[in-house]
């Protein structure tokens, strides 16, 4: 193997291949008539109607008990049986969605961002601050007000940032959003 021709090859054999679809036993369907339809089409097939995808749209997600969960093949039976039902105007049998992690190009320069859980959060939902980070996303220019009992504008992280024209203390009707602290530490 020479040349191009090898070239090719490799290339070919490096790429990676596409896994197979693994089919649900649930189908999403359009159905015109409503939810009252989409039971009735439930009932009418042996089949439970989960709900409808979106509100206010005539979208309905339907699911077979007595199929296999998960097949690599399509359970072409049932795509025959609602293509032929007049009330389905449309339908996709629902396979499972494989969520692969994004690596992040950006590393943090903050000696305390491993303390800042909520901005790379592995357990729950995060900010996707690092995604918006690796896309290049700043924030400059960008003006955000808080609403709150009191933003400490003095402090060292913000003070550069800090902008009184759209700062304002709602507490006291005033314009300084400074907290205003008690004996025990409190700001009410």
């Amino acid at each position: 193997m020479e040349g191009a021709a090898g070239a090719a090859l490799l290339l070919l054999l490096a790429l990676p291949r596409a896994s197979p679809s693994i089919y649900l036993n649930s189908w999403a369907a359009r159905v015109p008539g409503g939810a009252a339809t989409a039971e009735l089409l439930a009932r009418k097939h042996g089949l439970l109607l989960l709900g409808q995808v979106i509100e206010g749209e005539p979208y309905y997600h339907f699911k077979h008990r007595g199929l296999v969960q998960k097949s690599l093949n399509r359970h072409w039976g049932w795509h025959v049986r609602l293509k032929r039902e007049p009330k389905v105007r449309w339908f996709e049998q629902q396979t499972l969605k494989r969520r692969a992690r994004r690596t992040v190009a950006v590393v943090p320069t903050d000696p305390w961002f491993h303390q800042q859980w909520y901005m790379n959060n592995d357990v729950s939902p995060d900010l996707n601050i690092l995604t918006a980070w690796s896309k290049g996303y700043t924030g400059a220019g960008v003006v955000v007000s808080i609403l709150d009992d009191g933003i400490e504008k003095d402090h060292p992280d913000l003070s550069a940032n800090y902008d009184p024209l759209a700062s304002y203390d709602f507490n006291a009707n005033d314009p300084d959003p400074q907290p205003r602290y008690n004996s025990w530490d409190e700001n009410r």
